[in-house]
């Protein structure tokens, strides 16, 4: 599978608008103190996403799997005025990060960070979602993105990452014998087939299914 190789992604930092050296601290120290830090958006998918958040500037966003954080303050910089980002993630430890980071990156005011089972806590949220983005446990991606479609607006955008899962989606022995394979192959499916969307599914590092809701 030719996914990008390192010195791309690098070449593509490089002629990137740089994020900053509070996300750039953030990057460091999650390398330094998680067990996984491949789990980080990072600087090429974090300014995509910043960008794109930038040109929706939407009021209400919502992401599931916070992390240390990194997504989160790169979406946030898109908010409206008066704008939020809700992040659930069900690891309290990880949410020191955020803590020491969103004010660093002035966004403690714009980020609410919530912890537990997001299937609990997505109902609960205020309806009007305008941005989505999902990046946590891969078995339960059909259940967010039904949740979410329901309380996103007509042309919300729901972003799912790591869709392509190392290539492993292309792999009849891996979709049938690896669970979080056969979980994204499936998701991918439904998306595909969903009358209440259009999608587009971008090869963005680890793949990205873009989702744009058609009506209420």
């Amino acid at each position: 599978m030719n996914f990008p190789s390192p010195e791309i992604l690098d070449y593509c930092e490089l002629h990137s608008t740089p994020l900053g050296p509070v996300l750039e601290e953030l990057r460091r120290e999650t390398h330094l103190k998680t067990m996984a830090p491949q789990m980080l958006t990072g600087p090429v998918q974090g300014a995509f996403l910043q960008m794109l958040s930038k040109l929706l500037q939407p009021g209400l966003i919502v992401e599931v799997g916070t992390f240390t954080g990194y997504s989160a303050i790169c979406l946030a910089a898109g908010l409206r005025e008066g704008g939020r980002l809700h992040t659930i993630e069900i690891d309290e430890e990880l949410l020191r990060f955020g803590k020491k980071y969103y004010p660093l990156a002035g966004m403690e005011e714009r980020i609410v960070q919530h912890l537990g089972d997001a299937r609990e806590i997505l109902p609960e949220l205020p309806d009007g979602f305008d941005l989505v983005f999902l990046d946590a446990d891969k078995p339960s991606y059909a259940a967010y993105y039904e949740i979410c479609l329901e309380k996103m607006k007509p042309g919300a955008l729901l972003l799912a990452d790591n869709v392509l899962w190392s290539g492993k989606v292309l792999n009849e022995k891996d979709r049938q014998t690896d669970e979080d394979t056969k979980a994204l192959h499936a998701f991918n499916q439904m998306v595909q087939a969903d009358p209440r969307v259009e999608n587009f599914l971008l090869p963005l590092r680890d793949g990205l299914m873009m989702v744009r809701k058609l009506s209420w």
